[in-house]
C-alpha cells in the first residue's frame, strides 16, 4: 500500500482552508474584507483560503470573529490541530529524546483493547526482549536523537508490555525475515526468538510469521499499528503518520487481513521460528 503522509496532511489541510473560504464567501467578504477586519496583509488571507499558509488557532478565532462565526471556532481549530498531529516529523517528536516520546504514546496503547500490528523489519515492540528493544532504540539514536536517554527509553517499553496481561486481544503479523535480521548480534537474537515462542503462546496474543516464498500474492508494506478501529500509526523514513479517517482504517484493515491470510500460526509460526534458532546454535 503507498501511503503519502504529505498527501494525507495535505488533504486534511485543503479541507480546513475550504471550510474557512465558504465561511468568508457565506458572510459576503472577500480576501481584502477579511484582511481589513483582521489586520493582516490581503496576501495572508489569500494565502490562507488556497491552502498555500496553515492558519494558526488565533488565526482561525480572527477568522471566525470576521465572519460572524464564532460558534464553528472551536470545531475548525480541532480541525486544524487533527491535520497538524496527522503528521509529526521525528525531529519533533524526539526532540526530547526517547523516553519522552515512547510514554506520549502509552494511553492509546492502555485503552486499547483490539491491538494489530504488522512487522516488515523488526519484532513487534510488545513482544521484544529488552536487549533487543536496546539494540532497536540505540540504532534510532544514533542515527537522528541528540539525546542519550536509551535506557530510560527501554525501561518504558518494557513497562509497557504489561497491556498483553491486562484483558486485551493482540494480533501480531512479521515477515519470516524479521526472524533473520541480525540486530544485537547473536546472543541478542537468540535470546529474542526463545522469547517469541514464549510469547506467542500468551491467551491473549496471535502471532503469524509471513514466509518467504516465490509465490506469494502481497509484497510486504509498510509496518503499520492498529488500535481498535479508530487509529492507525505508520511509521515511515521521515516521520510518524496517524491515520483515523474511517475509509483509511478500513484500507489497513483490509490490509492486514489479506498479509494475514498468507502467515502460519501456531505451530507452523513455531517451526519457522525453531529454524531461524537453529542457525543461531
Amino acid at each position: 500500500m503507498a501511503v503519502s503522509p504529505s498527501s494525507n496532511a495535505q488533504q486534511a489541510r485543503q479541507a480546513l482552508a475550504k471550510r474557512l473560504a465558504d465561511l468568508c464567501r457565506d458572510a459576503g467578504l472577500n480576501g481584502q474584507d477579511m484582511a481589513d477586519r483582521c489586520g493582516w496583509h490581503r496576501s495572508k488571507s489569500s494565502r490562507i483560503m488556497n491552502g498555500r499558509t496553515p492558519p494558526s488557532a488565533d488565526d482561525i478565532r480572527a477568522w471566525c470573529r470576521a465572519c460572524g462565526a464564532e460558534d464553528q471556532t472551536e470545531d475548525l481549530v480541532a480541525s486544524l490541530r487533527a491535520a497538524d498531529g496527522m503528521w509529526v516529523d521525528w525531529r519533533r517528536m524526539e526532540r526530547t529524546g526517547l523516553r519522552r516520546a515512547q510514554e506520549a504514546v502509552l494511553p492509546l496503547f492502555e485503552r486499547t483493547r483490539w491491538f494489530r500490528s504488522y512487522s516488515p523489519s523488526f519484532v513487534p515492540g510488545l513482544l521484544q526482549t529488552r536487549d533487543y528493544t536496546g539494540a532497536v532504540l540505540r540504532a534510532t539514536q544514533r542515527r537522528r536523537v541528540l539525546i542519550d536517554d536509551v535506557d530510560e527509553a527501554v525501561a518504558v517499553r518494557m513497562a509497557r508490555q504489561q497491556i498483553l496481561h491486562q484483558g486485551g486481544r493482540f494480533a501480531f503479523l512479521a515477515e519470516e525475515s524479521v526472524l533473520r535480521n541480525g540486530l544485537g548480534g547473536r546472543e541478542v537474537q537468540r535470546e529474542q526468538l526463545e522469547h517469541l515462542l514464549a510469547a506467542g503462546a500468551l491467551p491473549s496474543v496471535s502471532l503469524g510469521i509471513v514466509p518467504t516464498r516465490t509465490d506469494r500474492t502481497r509484497m510486504p508494506t509498510e509496518g503499520f499499528y492498529m488500535f481498535d478501529s479508530a487509529q492507525v500509526n505508520v511509521e515511515m523514513v521521515s516521520g510518524y503518520l496517524t491515520l483515523v479517517q474511517p475509509s483509511e482504517v478500513r484500507a489497513y484493515a483490509d490490509t492486514f487481513t489479506m498479509l494475514g491470510d498468507m502467515a502460519v500460526f501456531g505451530a507452523g509460526a513455531q517451526a519457522l521460528i525453531g529454524r531461524a534458532l537453529d542457525d543461531l546454535r
